[in-house]
């Protein structure tokens, strides 16, 4: 282990984000009493720009006439590159109410963006008295965000998380692809007569993994666009999962199950790892630092590994 202690992420339940246009306020109270964890509400890509204006009214009047009950709710800013993201800023602190959680930035290049929005989030909320202090989500949908993708981590102590964003990272990439996330038709090796597909975005997930986990900040992964396709998002979840990421973007409210399934941790799962968990400590008290666990060696990193599932189950559950 580093001399420097890998912090730990912020304890919340973050296994689906849903997202809605705040053009479309009849949407949220349906989003409020979904079963996702996190609820989006957007002032960028789905709202078209005659709408800004409007749909920032909008949502600024649900964070306090709507009742969130526990969720995390966050609102999406409109990226730095435009003339809106200021003022979504400045009338979200200035005029909503204190529910709100998180901001969303979109499109970050580098820690500098996150400073840009930090700066003046905490100026309006030292203007306003505000005292619960707004915390930060990112995305990273661009060749830039991925080559800068830890200094973004480390950027501020107001980032809780950080997605990924398929669709436009893809396009930043250059890849030949419309599809956002999954499988891609022409991504795959070829042996025996046999297709073999495997996953484009991997390396940028676990590029994203790793920076979140060195810097205590919640991976997340974004959206996958064929909603019709059930398995297609339980596979991209599961290898979401599989590499450390704790959630998914919902696009669609049939996805909300989808990503709550895969990223709860199994009655099984659960009662294995405490089974492990016990084991350990029986070995402890013999003073062994490993032991066999149904046929296989479990050891101090088990132990690790054993707790993060536990630890999710409780948040989950809330016990």
């Amino acid at each position: 282990m580093s001399f420097r202690i890998q912090p730990t992420p912020i304890a919340r339940p973050n296994r689906c984000q849903l997202f809605g246009p705040g053009s479309r306020p009849a949407l949220f109270e349906k989003m409020a009493a979904s079963a996702a964890d996190v609820v989006n509400l957007d002032l960028e890509d789905s709202v078209a720009p005659s709408d800004k204006d409007t749909a920032r009214a909008n949502v600024i009047a649900a964070i306090s006439d709507v009742d969130w009950g526990t969720k995390t709710l966050s609102v999406r800013i409109n990226g730095l590159d435009t003339p809106w993201w200021y003022r979504d800023v400045v009338d979200l602190l200035e005029q909503a109410g204190d529910r709100l959680d998180q901001i969303m930035i979109p499109k970050v290049g580098c820690a500098a963006d996150v400073y840009a929005v930090d700066a003046l989030v905490t100026a309006v909320e030292a203007a306003k008295g505000r005292t619960k202090k707004i915390s930060f989500e990112v995305i990273i949908e661009s060749a830039a965000g991925i080559a800068h993708v830890e200094e973004i981590a480390a950027s501020s102590p107001r980032l809780q998380a950080m997605s990924l964003g398929a669709a436009d990272f893809a396009a930043s990439m250059g890849m030949q692809t419309t599809g956002i996330g999954g499988t891609q038709e022409d991504y795959y090796m070829y042996r025996d007569g046999q297709k073999h597909w495997s996953d484009p975005w991997h390396w940028a997930q676990a590029a994203i993994v790793a920076a979140c986990r060195t810097h205590g900040v919640l991976p997340v992964d974004g959206p996958f666009g064929d909603f019709s396709d059930d398995e297609g998002f339980r596979a991209q979840a599961r290898r979401s999962a599989t590499l450390g990421m704790v959630g998914k973007w919902a696009i669609h409210p049939k996805q909300i199950g989808l990503a709550n399934e895969v990223f709860t941790p199994s009655d099984a799962a659960v009662a294995e790892a405490r089974e492990i968990l016990a084991a350990m400590a029986a070995a402890k008290e013999s003073g062994e630092g490993a032991t066999v666990y149904k046929g296989r060696l479990v050891d101090i990193a088990s132990i690790k590994q054993a707790e993060v599932i536990v630890r999710q189950s409780e948040m989950i559950s809330g016990s």
